[in-house]
């Protein structure tokens, strides 16, 4: 059983390459989530790190939270990932889709780290993903969507077939995934969850040109 760690952001495409990963026999021993400096968001989608943290307590996977700048990004990533390969993780596990530049960086990270990178959701029709997530058993809600594209009353708002067919009929051009940003999720609940991850208390914000589900209370509970 190969000992892999998950690019961890919090949302349904990581988690879904997670199960994936899960059911081929790997052993994913840690989450990796990348922070803000100050230690107070995850870099990814702009949650709350302590949300992330406990979403890995959820899990019961246990989550390496690294503090980072948009200038040393990538060399804390690297030294992540060597630390990790000395306690005989031997790859990575990612959820990316199709956006060439973020694999190629991908593969340029893990090279000096000696670990294998995996994207068990690669060029993959999105519908279908999204389907398969869905049928799963996961349980995800939307934290953040653009503002130009969604409005505030879709954060908050359950993943589901409702929704695939909502963003649709929009005709907006969102894909399915929300591969281009259109919109961001956090899983709360499915089958590799230990216990439930309950938001208890939320407010809806707009930064810049998105709008966010700011969660300021979360708790986890047995199912």
């Amino acid at each position: 059983m190969e000992k892999v760690f998950a690019s961890w952001s919090g949302g349904k495409d990581c988690c879904l390459s997670l199960h994936r990963a899960t059911k081929k026999g790997m052993d994913v021993s840690y989450l990796v989530n990348m922070v803000t400096a100050d230690g107070k968001r995850s870099c990814s989608h702009g949650m709350s790190a302590a949300v992330v943290k406990k979403q890995a307590e959820a899990l019961g996977i246990p989550i390496v939270q690294k503090p980072t700048t948009n200038d040393n990004y990538a060399d804390v990533f690297t030294a992540t990932l060597k630390e990790l390969r000395q306690e005989g993780v031997t790859g990575g596990v990612f959820g990316d889709i199709d956006f060439n530049p973020h694999r190629e960086w991908i593969e340029n990270i893990c090279a000096p780290a000696g670990i294998k990178p995996y994207l068990p959701l690669w060029l993959e029709d999105q519908s279908k993903l999204m389907e398969e997530f869905i049928a799963a058993g996961y349980k995800a809600v939307i934290v953040a969507v653009r503002a130009d594209l969604l409005g505030k009353e879709v954060l908050g708002r359950t993943i589901d077939k409702e929704f695939l067919k909502y963003i649709e009929g929009l005709n907006k051009g969102i894909t399915p995934c929300g591969e281009a940003g259109e919109f961001h999720s956090l899983v709360i609940d499915g089958p590799l969850f230990k216990k439930r991850l309950v938001i208890e208390e939320s407010e809806k914000v707009t930064r810049g040109d998105h709008h966010f589900l700011e969660i300021l209370k979360t708790d986890v509970k047995t199912k």
